[in-house]
């Protein structure tokens, strides 16, 4: 994965794409600051799912953004971010539809039979144990709540 976003970069560089060469050194920097973190945990470096996380998290952060320039009359920056986050989304999975999001959804809670709200820790870790970088982890959240509160009454 690594390889693939320097790659990516020296591409950007060759065809002067600024917006594309910024991004992907934010890219980089992240996984840098990252991999410092695991070298004090005695790690050597984070694996392709820790940089599919900053990844999916870099996303979020463009999102909110997003939202914050449109609501401030900025819709100049908003759009900065938004092919930010084609960029970043480029390195990352298909994410899924809402639908497949709910199927994967019931299809954990089905798996560890999930009785209540006691349960939600341990359906969201194997969501995000199987599907880094492929769903909306707070869209996912919402899905189980909802669920229990069906299933529950």
């Amino acid at each position: 994965m690594r390889e693939e976003i320097n790659e990516a970069l020296k591409a950007a560089v060759k065809l002067q794409d600024k917006r594309r060469m910024s991004t992907l050194r934010l890219i980089n920097a992240a996984i840098k600051d990252r991999d410092i973190a695991a070298r004090s945990h005695d790690q050597k470096c984070v694996s392709d799912a820790e940089v599919m996380e900053i990844l999916a998290k870099m996303v979020k952060q463009r999102r909110e953004s997003i939202k914050t320039y449109t609501e401030g009359g900025r819709p100049e920056l908003a759009q900065q971010e938004q092919e930010e986050i084609e960029i970043i989304q480029s390195f990352l999975p298909k994410q899924l539809s809402e639908d497949e999001i709910h199927t994967a959804v019931i299809g954990v809670m089905e798996e560890i039979g999930c009785e209540g709200l006691k349960d939600m820790g341990k359906t969201m870790g194997m969501l995000k144990e199987r599907y880094t970088g492929q769903m909306d982890f707070g869209k996912a959240s919402q899905i189980v709540k909802t669920q229990i509160q069906e299933r529950c009454g």
